[in-house]
């Protein structure tokens, strides 16, 4: 498949992937899906979490806070951290680090969807 322009570009969070992919394979048997496609399949349903609406809604809160970017919204909403460290580590690469209360603000979100 040969791709020539972007139109559009969303970032989506796992579970999100997992209803589209759903949402594909209705219609269809597994034999008519190449095996990259059935390997990704199996990964959202592995590691999904919430439901779209719910990971969508997480992103949204957590997008409200002040040191929140879009990209680190959506991969707190996939690994759904449980502990200070795990957040963490998401927020390694950054250029700051976050207070002991943001980091609290953080997962306090996280635990209402959890």
């Amino acid at each position: 498949m040969i791709v020539k322009t972007v139109l559009a570009e969303e970032r989506l969070t796992v579970s999100e992937v997992k209803e589209i992919f759903v949402e594909l394979t209705t219609p269809r048997s597994e034999e008519e899906f190449t095996y990259e496609f059935r390997r990704a399949f199996d990964h959202v349903n592995t590691f999904s979490k919430l439901t779209g609406s719910q990971a969508r809604q997480l992103v949204n809160e957590l997008k409200n806070l002040e040191k929140m970017k879009d990209e680190i919204a959506i991969r707190i909403a996939d690994i759904l951290p449980l502990s200070k460290d795990e957040v963490r580590s998401i927020y390694a690469k950054e250029r700051f680090s976050l207070t002991e209360g943001e980091l609290n603000e953080i997962l306090d979100i996280v635990t209402r969807f959890y």
